[in-house]
């Protein structure tokens, strides 16, 4: 059994060290093999957006663009479809690799064996 874990950010540069921390587990854990999706929502959405990461600064943090980069090399980032939606972010205007998806996605994602889910 492949061990995947999904990761639902809620928090942006609103709560810039609890957004930081979902990025940190999402990439050491990508880094460490384990299969991983991380979901942006809320005001993490914006971070779906080029350049949007590099805006993000916290002291002592990793840079939010190397950890889009380390979770991206090994696992997927989506983009919640209500809070794209909500703030007129389309398609074509994410980073390349990022997919928006809605609730039955999310759902379908942490419910097999051997999912663990994290909310931040």
């Amino acid at each position: 059994m492949a061990e995947k874990l999904v990761i639902k950010v809620t928090a942006g540069a609103d709560a810039p060290e609890r957004c930081s921390q979902a990025f940190t587990v999402a990439a050491v854990a990508a880094a460490s093999g384990i299969e991983v999706s991380l979901w942006l929502t809320g005001e993490s959405a914006w971070f779906a957006l080029p350049g949007r990461a590099d805006e993000f600064e916290l002291p002592h943090a990793a840079p939010l663009s190397d950890l889009i980069a380390g979770i991206q090399s090994g696992g997927r980032i989506t983009l919640c479809t209500q809070c794209a939606a909500r703030r007129g972010i389309k398609e074509e205007d994410v980073l390349d690799g990022v997919r928006i998806a809605g609730a039955q996605v999310f759902v379908s994602e942490i419910m097999p064996d051997g999912v663990r889910a994290l909310v931040y």
